[in-house]
């Protein structure tokens, strides 16, 4: 698998700078610290609709479609989910096989969990400690999925790559699904937020419902979201010669959209991002230097950390990815090498990042609130390849949820010795996304109309919430 970042570039950073993140800003760019970032996502054009377009285009909608704007009041219910982009290794982490042979056991040793008779890898400590607010799902049908994000991201097994050019067949991710049908915790803050480096390969969007609906680009604001030309920073603060320059984008626009509808809602925009919410909500420096420790100074860490900022904030639905590929351990032979000298390094990041994560929701009364995933695509081969690596592996995976107010302290599904076949406890990609939406309060028989005018259902194939969990 290509890559174009890496997690060695991450590492090594120091300090109160947001660069670890990609918030490194060029001169006469707005910096992610500023609340005006929203209006340079919403209005550079770049990706979907702009901001004032897309509010425009929500109050228009039917209202057997619309999305609500913003959720119930008191209600924080929000989700985060970690991307393990390339495909983890069920037996090299979460389902050790110790008494099978050297080739399918792996190099690692297991660990005793907080969950009797559990055991994780030797690399997973701190997740071990915690494993009593942990479920260890070991027996996710991954059969449906590729090497994209698409059908675990969707939640969906009818969302799958293809080469007709109609990827994911129309249907949006579970992100755009909280989207549209919860809208955002707090109205000043989006609903939908993606925080990977690698937007293509690690993040699905919205497919048909909707740009309204899509995540916004959370590492990619800067740079990739230069303003309209003619816009400077200070001129932003002078809401007419604000509304001046926004002519100039008219000619971006659908032609078929007119001025009225398009001025009707550019003050709204401008007022959401004043509002202050959302500067203090990227704002990872105001975070002390132990808690941003004891993330760990990482991708994965600084990108959990600011996760939690945001739904803390009020965005509902915040996907992490630490890079692209990071966990396709084919080999000594490729980028991100085998199981011995690749993924060795990357365990101790996504265990102590989880357990920090996990430890701070706690603490501050966030955890039962906030339903914490962590997975891939898919799995990896029970058989280590000549080249100390294991290969993709559709028939089953293992990942982990915590928080949610859900069920813990379990490991749900079993496999076979091999660590290849699923023999109990099977959970569908339709189920996972049942499980979502019924944590953030969405009807689970609620559908969205396709451009084609046809209804479509937000779980599909009979998908039910996990009862294990639930």
């Amino acid at each position: 698998m290509g890559s174009i970042h890496s997690e060695q570039h991450y590492t090594g950073l120091r300090g109160g700078s947001i660069r670890a993140l990609g918030f490194c800003a060029s001169p006469g760019l707005i910096r992610v610290g500023s609340r005006r970032w929203f209006l340079q996502t919403g209005l550079a054009g770049i990706g979907g609709l702009s901001l004032a377009r897309g509010l425009a285009a929500a109050a228009s909608e039917p209202a057997a479609q619309k999305s609500s704007a913003v959720a119930r009041p008191g209600d924080r219910k929000s989700v985060i989910l970690f991307w393990l982009s390339g495909g983890p290794s069920q037996i090299d982490m979460w389902d050790p096989k110790p008494g099978a042979p050297l080739e399918i056991r792996g190099p690692y040793a297991p660990i005793s969990t907080r969950i009797p008779g559990v055991q994780f890898c030797e690399h997973l400590p701190l997740q071990a400690a915690i494993a009593d607010r942990l479920s260890v799902l070991r027996a996710v049908d991954c059969r449906a999925s590729n090497h994209t994000p698409i059908t675990m991201q969707a939640g969906n097994p009818l969302a799958r790559r293809s080469d007709d050019g109609k990827d994911g067949q129309g249907y949006p991710s579970m992100g755009s699904v909280a989207a549209k049908f919860r809208g955002s915790n707090h109205p000043d803050l989006p609903a939908f937020v993606g925080l990977a480096p690698s937007w293509k390969a690690d993040v699905w969007e919205s497919g048909q419902m909707g740009g309204e609906f899509a995540p916004v680009k959370g590492l990619e604001l800067v740079g990739q979201f230069g303003l309209p030309e003619g816009i400077q920073i200070d001129r932003l603060q002078d809401r007419d010669r604000l509304r001046q320059s926004f002519d100039r984008l008219r000619r971006d626009l659908d032609r078929q959209e007119t001025l009225a509808r398009f001025e009707r809602y550019n003050r709204q925009a401008f007022d959401m991002v004043q509002g202050g919410r959302v500067q203090q909500a990227f704002d990872v420096a105001a975070e002390s230097q132990e808690t941003r420790a004891a993330y760990g100074n990482t991708s994965v860490g600084e990108k959990a950390l600011l996760a939690r900022r945001l739904v803390e904030a009020g965005v509902s639905f915040v996907l992490v990815s630490g890079a692209w590929g990071y966990f396709d351990h084919h080999g000594d032979h490729v980028q991100w090498g085998g199981i011995q000298k690749g993924l060795t390094p990357l365990l101790p990041q996504i265990d102590r990042t989880l357990f920090a994560l996990v430890t701070d929701l706690e603490q501050r009364g966030l955890l039962d609130d906030t339903l914490v995933l962590m997975l891939g695509e898919f799995g990896r081969s029970p058989v280590i390849n000549k080249e100390g690596g294991r290969e993709h592996w559709v028939n089953v995976m293992s990942m982990l949820a915590a928080g949610g107010g859900l069920r813990h302290g379990q490991a749900v599904g079993e496999t076979d010795q091999r660590g290849g076949t699923a023999k109990s406890g099977l959970v569908r990609p339709q189920d996972l996304a049942a499980t979502v939406f019924r944590h953030l309060g969405i009807d689970l028989a609620a559908h969205w109309v396709s451009p084609q005018g046809r209804p479509t259902p937000i779980v599909v194939e009979g998908g039910r919430p996990i009862p294990e969990l639930v």
